[in-house]
């Protein structure tokens, strides 16, 4: 616990607003939501929960007993876990991140991004419950602005794509006390290196907005032949803008999330373990004041394709950040706003 105390004191000392203002003449932000095209920095937190067994017809909560969204009952535990799934209502998987997140524009089309992760993991299986916790597995990528038509009035698009390299920095070799090595999600890293390629369109008129991002994800074998097949995400948010005064900006949304992958695979087969295909739907607000953003969603599943394993509950994104007035980039100056 001294050890994630020492991060978020850090990481929220990065965070702390520092004097600065919004656009100096035009007096707003500019981009098609506040400082979409700013560096800064952010900490965000995830809960993403599986609970309730689809071919035993139970249903799936948010909260199950024991899961905790935040914090693990303990860090780094294990009272006895077996990985073998039979049925019990009170099996849950719970997936926690606190990530420290950084972004730096290099000039107003080029962007640099690195994610900093740690990672608690909880499974529990049979009443037996295992804990992992630790700094997950590093992702750095770079995004170019294919389109930027954000000064103009009316419709405002921007077209970003990019890619990028998850690292294996997290602990994959974790075992139990007899020598057994927990299953590759439940460790805090994976062992492999993963190479992705995405985009993301994001479009405004006037008051109401849309963005849509989609990812592809290949990842390598790690030292035990171990790896996640291929997988797709996409993520929707249809959003609208209420300003409140110069300073106050608020945005509720409608917000879609999509994810595929066949799960596991063992020196190269599949193994059937944690293959996915869930669709989820919900709420999000993000509330902007001057340099500082606070950004929450909640999404519940509206599909999920059958698996043997506990069924998708839900999602939940906790964000806090800080921009920077970027007026002068690496590559070449800024023109004044």
């Amino acid at each position: 616990m001294k050890t994630l105390s020492l991060f978020l004191l850090a990481a929220l000392l990065l965070l702390a607003p520092r004097p600065g203002r919004a656009c100096d003449i035009c007096g707003c932000f500019m981009g098609i939501t506040p400082y979409d095209n700013q560096s800064g920095l952010s900490l965000m937190h995830r809960y993403r929960i599986f609970n309730g067994y689809q071919e035993y017809g139970q249903t799936p909560h948010f909260f199950p007993k024991g899961a905790r969204p935040f914090f693990p009952s303990s860090l780094n535990s294990d009272n006895g876990y077996e990985h073998d799934h039979s049925g019990d209502p009170t099996d849950f998987e719970a997936f926690r991140v606190i990530e420290l997140r950084g972004k730096y524009f290099l000039s107003q089309r080029v962007e640099l991004n690195a994610f900093v992760p740690y990672v608690m993991n909880t499974s529990q299986i049979n009443g037996k419950q295992l804990n992992a916790s630790g700094v997950g597995d590093i992702t750095v990528f770079a995004g170019y602005h294919l389109i930027r038509q954000i000064e103009t009035a009316g419709i405002q698009s921007r077209l970003i794509v990019g890619g990028g390299v998850k690292l294996p920095t997290g602990e994959f070799r974790r075992q139990n006390a007899q020598g057994e090595r927990y299953p590759l999600l439940n460790q805090v890293g994976t062992g492999t290196t993963d190479g992705f390629v995405y985009a993301n369109y994001i479009a405004g008129f006037r008051s109401l907005g849309l963005s849509i991002n989609s990812s592809y994800r290949r990842s390598t074998e790690n030292a035990f032949r171990n790896s996640l097949a291929p997988s797709t995400a996409t993520f929707a948010s249809l959003f609208y803008r209420i300003p409140l005064g110069t300073d106050w900006q608020v945005y509720p949304s409608a917000q879609f999330f999509y994810e595929k992958t066949k799960g596991e695979t063992l020196e190269g087969q599949l193994t059937g373990e944690h293959a996915m295909n869930n669709a989820l739907l919900g709420p999000g607000l993000d509330v902007y004041y001057k340099n500082v953003s606070l950004n929450t969603s909640f999404q519940l599943p509206i599909y999920t394709a059958a698996t043997d394993h506990p069924a998708s509950a839900g999602r939940l994104v906790l964000s806090v950040g800080y921009s920077f007035n970027q007026t002068k980039y690496l590559l070449h100056k800024k023109a004044a706003q």
